[in-house]
């Protein structure tokens, strides 16, 4: 069933998280061929002064991206909130996603992402300063609440719909929690009997089955895929399938994660330059590799190597001798 924010429609009811260091305009990129419906950059701070930057610059380059473009901005004041979502616009955002949702000391220090849950009204000055300072949809990542003892969820869900947020994203712990424990979804099924904003419910959910199991129980709209796609972009593919046909798809071939990771590894290289590029790469090559067994040596042996091409012919020549040792054994 497909999903409207503002005049966009998504087609697959599964979704890749925004994630600071994770979910750069590669990384986004590779998710919508798999199968995302939609994908969200990561976190900008709302702070337009620190935009020349490196980092944000990279962070602020949507060049190619398949719409529509949904860029999360952070930040605890409602007038340089609303300046950058202004901003992103000017850039290029066809949605602004508000962090209300990130548990980062870092972030929640500065009474942003989680820490706003406390304080319901500066979440509503937020909410409404960035809803009139734009054209486009504004959606909203939030937290169950602040701690257990106080789950406010349902009531800045109510809110924000109220505002005029378009679609709430949830993952199911409190700032307290961070990401000990196991997420719950009874409060994010009753924000879906709240409101009639699409809801996407997130946390935990690492395979196409659990996904199913959550969309029944909390009768979302979609699911929110964050850290279960590191090294596995293929998942919102799987869960697509799964959830249009009952079916599991078969696992990857180890030639069809090669040639996955090694087209990641070139445009890691390109986007970020050499220098840049093989050091961002580490992480993500380290992903890949932990979901395949007897990769530990290998992925040492990687962290090691500082040029692109160094990475990328390693790459291919370990997965080429796991490959023909499996057409032997066969």
């Amino acid at each position: 069933m497909s999903i409207a924010i503002g005049p966009y429609i998504i087609d697959q009811p599964v979704i890749l998280a925004p994630m600071a260091g994770v979910t750069d305009r590669p990384f986004r990129q590779l998710c919508r061929e798999l199968g995302a419906g939609l994908v969200v950059s990561e976190m900008v701070t709302s702070d337009t002064r620190l935009w020349n930057s490196r980092k944000s610059r990279l962070r602020l380059d949507h060049a190619g991206e398949t719409a529509p473009i949904s860029v999360q901005i952070a930040g605890g004041d409602p007038e340089m909130m609303a300046e950058a979502a202004r901003e992103n616009v000017r850039r290029g955002a066809q949605i602004i996603d508000i962090n209300m949702g990130c548990p980062a000391k870092k972030v929640c220090k500065k009474a942003a992402g989680s820490a706003l849950l406390r304080d319901e009204k500066l979440v509503a000055d937020i909410l409404e300063a960035v809803v009139q300072s734009v054209s486009v949809p504004v959606t909203l990542k939030i937290r169950t609440g602040w701690c257990p003892d106080s789950r406010n969820g349902v009531a800045v869900a109510r809110m924000a719909e109220d505002i005029g947020i378009s679609a709430l994203a949830v993952h199911g712990r409190t700032r307290a929690c961070g990401y000990h424990g196991q997420a719950e979804f009874d409060t994010i099924a009753e924000i879906v009997r709240e409101v009639k904003i699409p809801v996407f419910a997130n946390g935990d959910i690492t395979s196409a089955e659990r996904a199913r199991e959550v969309l029944d129980y909390t009768g979302a709209a979609a699911v929110m895929i964050g850290r279960a796609a590191q090294g596995r972009p293929w998942i919102f593919r799987e869960i697509a399938h799964y959830l249009a046909t009952g079916e599991r798809l078969p696992e990857p071939s180890l030639d069809e994660v090669r040639e996955i990771l090694l087209a990641h590894l070139g445009e890691l290289h390109r986007f970020y330059g050499e220098l840049m590029g093989v050091r961002i790469a580490r992480k993500h090559v380290g992903w890949y590799l932990k979901t395949l067994a007897g990769s530990e040596s290998f992925r040492k042996t990687f962290f090691q190597l500082d040029s692109a091409e160094a990475q990328h012919a390693s790459v291919h020549e370990w997965f080429e001798r796991r490959i023909t040792r499996g057409a032997q054994a066969a």
